[in-house]
């Protein structure tokens, strides 16, 4: 019997080569994989004027003769992804995009997969203004291929042009650090804290019988968990700039853990996520954290109440602004890098059983402006304790207080851009833009 191919075969290989056309009239080059291929039909590699860059974007083309898509309407329509195609894109190095086309009106449809999508995630949904494959997508592709990981990434500002703001702050560590002996490990001591009738503080760590913090233990509740004869003050630097790879990994975890307790009175700690948020103050309300800007005063609703739809008076979900902090020492340096996210809750207090959904669909929606303004906010409620210290030096009238070793962090550093990055780089059309900024209020 001799060979046939499918129809579905067929329809395939004519989506391939009429995507392959499209980016090719974009200026893009695009190459397609071989009949092995098992989730990527091609790569796509951006050019500028026909120079190309070495930046890629794996794609899966995604064909149908006609008909229409799941939900469709006149503004857009949801896709439904495949099980093993996310299975297989978890470990892809390069971003990923689905395209789709559809012979019969020839549309062409495009949509990033988002990282760390998992099976809650699977049906995406295309705007049919935003999302179409044409001219007015060139840019928004590019962007995909800029790294928003390492040691720090760039944070455009709002039709800036050419200044850019870096999600690193630079650390001023106190002089010294205190070690002493200790017969506890952490669970023990950490319980007999919690007993004590002063207040508990964990700036500290224990490691192979030594404790270590950045304050004296003698002064306090500290004082039970070690031997007081065996307090040593040490130079700083002698452990933040030792060359000994353990010795840096446990000067990161002390700072971790002070960074920690200087936020206790306003963040928790998510385990799981490994991140710091806003904590809300009551159920289902919100709260607002009240900032300098870059020229004037503003605020942002760090904890924010969505209302559901469907239901008079119940509430859906509450957003948590939240960072991921992560220390690093850079030419004799130590900065703490900020990724700004989100931490969601059913009432403000119970994890959402969904977050990875709403993640994604805030992600996707968050701009330059949005993220220029979380690294702002940030720092600003960083720094907060040495500007109140600050006004307090000018009232004469105000009591002294002992000066507590602490953290503090200077300012982002600023970049001078060649080129402009477009906003429509970062998704989303201007209709999501402008709900981001009137939810966020981050430049209001």
């Amino acid at each position: 019997m001799s060979k046939k191919l499918t129809a579905n075969q067929i329809l395939g290989e004519i989506g391939e080569n009429a995507v392959k056309g499209r980016f090719l009239n974009l200026g893009f080059q695009f190459d397609g994989r071989s009949r092995l291929e098992a989730g990527i039909d091609g790569i796509a590699e951006v050019m500028d004027n026909g120079q190309p860059l070495a930046r890629m974007i794996a794609v899966q083309v995604k064909a149908t003769e006609n008909g229409r898509y799941s939900s469709e309407t006149d503004d857009g329509f949801a896709y439904l992804l495949r099980r093993e195609d996310l299975d297989y894109w978890k470990g892809s190095n390069l971003p990923v995009i689905v395209v789709l086309h559809r012979r019969s009106d020839n549309s062409f449809y495009w949509k990033e997969v988002p990282r760390g999508t998992d099976e809650a995630e699977r049906r995406i949904q295309f705007d049919k203004a935003a999302d179409v494959l044409d001219i007015s997508s060139v840019n928004r592709l590019a962007t995909l291929t800029v790294p928003k990981a390492g040691f720090g990434y760039y944070v455009p500002p709002l039709g800036g042009g050419e200044e850019a703001i870096v999600n690193i702050l630079p650390i001023t560590l106190p002089s010294e650090i205190f070690t002493a002996s200790t017969p506890y490990d952490v669970r023990k001591a950490i319980a007999i804290i919690l007993d004590g009738d002063e207040p508990a503080r964990f700036d500290w760590i224990i490691r192979g019988g030594m404790f270590w913090s950045f304050h004296d233990p003698r002064t306090s509740s500290c004082r039970d968990i070690v031997d007081l004869d065996q307090v040593v003050a040490i130079d700083t630097e002698d452990l933040a700039f030792h060359d000994d790879v353990d010795e840096q990994n446990k000067f990161i975890h002390l700072l971790r853990e002070t960074l920690r307790h200087q936020t206790r009175a306003d963040l928790n700690f998510s385990k799981s996520g490994k991140y710091l948020y806003f904590r809300a103050e009551e159920a289902a309300t919100q709260r607002n954290f009240a900032y300098l800007s870059s020229k004037k005063w503003t605020g942002a609703d760090v904890v924010a109440v969505t209302m559901s739809d469907r239901e008079e008076g119940r509430v859906s979900f509450v957003r948590h602004h939240a960072f991921t902090p992560r220390f690093e020492r850079l030419a004799g340096q130590w900065y703490l890098i900020i990724t700004p996210t989100y931490h969601f809750t059913t009432n403000g207090f119970t994890a959402h059983p969904h977050p990875s959904a709403l993640l994604a669909g805030k992600k996707r929606m968050d701009k330059s402006a949005a993220l220029r303004g979380q690294v702002i906010m940030w720092h600003r409620f960083l720094t907060q304790a040495e500007r109140q210290a600050e006004n307090e030096l000018g009232n004469l009238f105000a009591e002294p207080e002992a000066i507590e070793p602490r953290l503090t962090f200077g300012p982002p550093p600023t970049v001078q851009l060649a080129t402009k990055v477009p906003e429509d780089g970062w998704g989303g059309g201007k209709k999501k833009i402008d709900a981001v900024e009137n939810q966020e209020g981050l430049f209001a």
